[in-house]
């Protein structure tokens, strides 16, 4: 994909959604970072029908950590993996507890340190808690990225560095939630929904059809 379609590629996302957002439901940085940590290999839905009662009961690390692994295992038993988010998810209560006076950090190496987040973890924290402009790859974005030509790329580092350098700046900030957003309902896995695709003309798969 060459620039000026790049260009015209976040443009047209951007006019058909001016401000996109993750569909994890949350009130605070705590509890941006614990939905976000419960995702992986789970579906938005299924952790915001989970979280809608952790949360009313354990909105801070420290009361979350009062529950227990076992109390916060009977909360999040319906979200795949449950048992190693439990204790990821306790034991980082306990380190933001201890080290961080119950506040999530705001540094990306202070985050990849807390236990059970990773790298895509700490940039979905990074930039909808503080509007960093950094690019959380999932399985959405990186078949994205790959399948239109954006910025094709073997890992998921790989593709995370190729569109900081491809996107333009002034689309940085929102980027990854446009391209989760058309990975999910429109440049779908098994088939994308080419014909109803807002931004066809610059995809080099859409080209290509």
């Amino acid at each position: 994909m060459k620039p000026a379609a790049i260009e015209t590629f976040f443009a047209t996302l951007q006019a058909a959604n001016p401000e996109p957002a993750t569909e994890l439901v949350f009130a605070s940085p705590f509890e941006c970072l614990a939905a976000v940590l419960l995702s992986a290999q789970a579906t938005d839905v299924g952790v915001n029908k989970a979280t809608r009662r952790l949360f009313a009961v354990a909105p801070t690390p420290a009361r979350m950590l009062k529950l227990g692994e076992a109390g916060l295992i009977e909360h999040i038993k319906t979200i795949g993996l449950f048992r190693s988010k439990a204790k990821h998810l306790i034991e980082t209560c306990r380190i933001l507890v201890e080290q961080h006076a119950g506040k999530v950090p705001h540094s990306r190496e202070a985050l990849e340190a807390l236990p059970g987040v990773g790298r895509k973890t700490a940039n979905v924290v990074l930039n909808v808690v503080w509007g960093e402009p950094t690019m959380a790859v999932d399985t959405h974005i990186f078949r994205v990225a790959n399948r239109t030509g954006l910025a094709p790329g073997k890992t998921p580092l790989a593709v995370e560095q190729g569109l900081l350098k491809r996107v333009p700046g002034a689309y940085l900030r929102h980027a990854h939630h446009w391209l989760i957003l058309h990975g999910r309902y429109v440049c779908k896995a098994r088939r994308p929904e080419c014909e109803r695709c807002g931004v066809k003309a610059q995809c080099d798969h859409g080209v290509a059809l």
